[in-house]
């Protein structure tokens, strides 16, 4: 495809002119968590300011922990607008959460950001007995660039980064309108700011990161909305097949009607589709 289709495709913006109402209400709903909710906020995982998590906390010690990635195609967006997820897990008691801030493109490269996503993810196993949540059940999920991210976690070698850490220091993902494949991403106007090249979307692509085997991994789901573009759809297509192709637990979710802003809703709702395959990921213990 030539750079004006494909910037026609991962241009979730214009595919969704009404997006400006979404994200004011992701903001609303996350200063509405952060303001009714048990939050330890702004903890500081790494030495970027951007390196900074809000961590919700349920009432009873040793619940299992949520982690949720922010999208803003690695170049926008903060916890500010990610913390609604909190609504639809530890209200119920389900689980505790951590919404986690990343540094962003052009200051940060691909590399940089997932290198801070893996600093956040051993903080947080390290950090457990403080806060009371069971580090034995850590769960990442993320939306859009940071449903990438989640994977890039989920296929992570952790003792090579840290001895104390253990190989399945990541339980399950679940990723939201997730991006398993850079390589169009690097040929589109997305790639002005982010820098990438052919080597970094390479070594930075979840789908060309899979080993032979996927049936040692934890389970994953992997969600799209039914209304989003053709490349968001392909995307998840692609990456499941190859998933399940190596023997893995892979679910797959297309919800109907749901466009790439308005999907996130399903994850803070409780009852939701998509917070209730969550919930059902947490309670299996997988």
């Amino acid at each position: 495809m030539d750079r004006a289709t494909l910037d026609k495709l991962y241009n979730n913006r214009e595919a969704v002119p009404t997006h400006p109402r979404d994200i004011a209400r992701w903001t609303t709903e996350s200063a509405r968590a952060r303001a009714e909710l048990p939050c330890h906020a702004d903890l500081a995982y790494g030495p970027h300011p951007r390196e900074l998590l809000d961590l919700f906390t349920l009432a009873t010690p040793g619940g299992p922990l949520l982690v949720f990635i922010h999208g803003g195609y690695w170049q926008a967006m903060s916890k500010g607008e990610a913390s609604l997820i909190a609504h639809g897990f530890v209200c119920d008691g389900l689980a505790n959460v951590a919404a986690v801030n990343y540094p962003i493109g052009p200051e940060a490269g691909m590399d940089q950001i997932v290198a801070s996503i893996r600093r956040a993810l051993l903080w947080l196993w390290h950090h457990a007995p403080a806060y009371g949540y069971d580090r034995n059940r850590i769960y990442v999920s993320g939306h859009s660039a940071g449903g990438h991210l989640t994977l890039m976690a989920m296929l992570t070698d952790w003792p090579a980064l840290d001895t104390e850490a253990p190989a399945d220091l990541v339980k399950g993902g679940f990723s939201i309108s997730g991006v398993y494949d850079l390589r169009p991403i690097r040929l589109t106007y997305l790639n002005d700011r982010l820098g990438m090249d052919d080597a970094v979307a390479a070594r930075n692509s979840p789908l060309l990161l899979l080993p032979a085997s996927t049936s040692g991994l934890p389970p994953l789901t992997c969600a799209v909305g039914g209304a989003e573009t053709p490349a968001f759809l392909q995307q998840q297509h692609d990456f499941v097949t190859a998933w399940k192709a190596r023997g893995g637990q892979v679910t797959a979710i297309t919800a109907p009607d749901k466009h790439h802003f308005d999907i996130v809703d399903q994850m803070a709702q409780p009852g939701a589709v998509l917070q209730i395959a969550m919930a059902a990921m947490l309670r299996r213990g997988g």
